[in-house]
């Protein structure tokens, strides 16, 4: 008889933001998928009589590909197991949790999601930063940054993007920040928006590079910015204080 799988989102670190039918969830697992971003906290929590298979990426390798990992969720839950796939912020948020529930689902096994609270979300209101305000923004776009907007055909319209009057959130961006801001500012963007770059999360050492979009790159360049990062984009920024005590406690 086939066990059960959860995809569940840690949230944006810590155990403080990890919901509590995360918690339940987790704690009754008999095998735990997990990779780096959940972080140490929660790691260092899960039970001791669950199986736990490192899935992370370090040093730019994998030490699992997805499909293994994928085979691994479905070799465990057909030998009974009840099989948590752990990931950072929420599974369904460029985390490839769909990819997962699709193969788990076609292998006829039972699944559930548990949705995490996502960085983009979270580590902008820690510092203060709301990706809404009526005076501001009343949308708000999310996007990776992987790709290199400078290709032939990228993926993202960044047209439509530039001429957004909304706020931009992107994730694993520091790599390519330099290219998104020249072609947000090539396709109409003003050159004064404001940008926001906010390290590590909701971790003590965070740190934040404030600045506009026409220079942000260089600055955060000057200083060392390096991932886990997240960017937002946009009028809204304005609203950021570095005077502010803390708005969500940090680990």
């Amino acid at each position: 008889m086939n066990g059960k799988v959860y995809l569940v989102g840690s949230g944006p670190g810590g155990e403080g933001l990890l919901t509590q039918r995360g918690r339940r969830v987790i704690d009754a697992a008999d095998v735990v998928l997990f990779d780096q971003l959940p972080g140490e906290e929660i790691i260092a929590s899960l039970p001791a009589r669950a199986e736990k298979i490192d899935c992370g990426k370090y040093g730019g390798k994998h030490v699992l590909e997805q499909d293994e990992i994928e085979a691994l969720v479905v070799d465990r839950a057909r030998k009974g197991k009840t099989v948590v796939r752990l990931k950072g912020g929420d599974p369904f948020l460029f985390g490839r949790g769909g990819e997962e529930l699709e193969t788990v689902s076609s292998a006829g096994i039972a699944v559930e999601m548990v949705p995490g609270i996502s960085s983009a979300l979270a580590v902008p209101a820690s510092v203060g930063i709301p990706l809404t305000h009526r005076k501001y923004a009343s949308q708000v776009t999310i996007l990776t940054g992987n790709e290199d907007p400078t290709k032939a055909e990228p993926a993202l319209d960044w047209r439509l993007l530039a001429q957004s009057r909304g706020t931009i959130v992107i994730l694993m961006g520091v790599a390519n920040l330099g290219k998104i801001a020249e072609v947000l500012i090539r396709n109409g963007k003003s050159e004064g928006t404001p940008v926001a770059i906010i390290e590590r999360g909701l971790r003590k050492d965070r740190r934040v590079t404030a600045g506009a979009l026409v220079s942000i790159a260089d600055e955060a360049g000057k200083i060392g910015v390096k991932p886990p990062a997240v960017i937002v984009i946009g009028d809204v920024v304005k609203l950021y204080n570095p005077a502010n005590p803390d708005l969500i406690p940090v680990e």
